[in-house]
């Protein structure tokens, strides 16, 4: 059977050799042409490919395999999926401290916290589990006092102990509070950025007009087990929010 050939790499040493790899993999497979056979070669030959060893392949095929991009069959191989969305965010690497980095400075009012159900819509990121510790906080510019963003995190309830609101109240990140304090050991954060507009809670607090843009941010916090320890959503004002995104290629000789 004829088998799908990806596109060369040249590796960057500065990031994870498996990231590299699933995404130099994942946009072959998404850019390749209706033509293209749908089998992937084995584990072995794409490491040989990416000169990478077999273990790091290993984990970069199970990054697409999460995506849903491929699927693996026992003895008979690693296929594309036919139907695989294309319109996936882009992920980008970057370190934990960049988030603590991108959430301090600013002045801190704690609104209120204690148990609560898991809201429907995070229910995927807690399974079996009915109730968590919700902490919400509004933040303040310290120059103008204008409030700029409010957050809701969402504690796994075997976490939530080690969490003390006095940490929150001083301003610390949750991410902070979670590394620093409750000494969870986090292996990685997903970010979601996406527009909304400014529901009735959202407008009060942020003082906008109802149905304003607002940027909405899901971050997913994971220890390294990969147990969801913490779900934060926070509400920027469009005017006061920018994302940027600094890409570093590697240029030859």
């Amino acid at each position: 059977m004829t088998v799908f050939a990806p596109d060369s790499l040249e590796l960057n040493r500065k990031l994870p050799l498996w990231y590299q790899v699933s995404q130099s993999l994942r946009a072959s497979i998404l850019g390749r042409p209706p033509e293209a056979p749908l089998r992937l070669p084995t584990e072995e030959r794409l490491a040989q490919h990416y000169g990478v060893s077999v273990l790091t392949m290993r984990q970069a095929l199970k990054e697409l395999e999460n995506e849903g991009l491929i699927s693996r069959h026992r003895r008979r191989g690693t296929f594309i999926e036919p139907d695989a969305r294309r319109s996936r965010p882009v992920r980008l690497l970057g370190s934990v401290d960049t988030i603590v980095a991108q959430q301090s400075g600013e002045r801190t009012t704690l609104l209120g916290h204690g148990p609560e159900a898991v809201p429907s819509e995070l229910a995927e990121y807690f399974p079996q589990i009915a109730r968590t510790t919700a902490y919400r906080r509004l933040r303040h510019d310290p120059d103008t006092g204008e409030a700029t963003n409010w957050a809701q995190n969402f504690i796994h309830p075997g976490t939530a102990p080690r969490v003390d609101p006095a940490d929150l109240e001083r301003g610390w990140p949750m991410t902070k509070v979670l590394r620093d304090r409750a000494g969870v050991r986090i292996s990685r954060i997903t970010d979601t950025v996406e527009a909304r507009l400014a529901d009735p809670e959202t407008a009060r607090l942020l003082e906008v007009p109802l149905l304003s843009p607002i940027m909405h941010y899901t971050g997913v916090t994971y220890d390294q087990d990969g147990v969801v320890v913490d779900v934060a959503l926070i509400h920027y004002r469009g005017d006061r929010f920018s994302f940027s995104v600094t890409v570093e290629a590697q240029l030859g000789n």
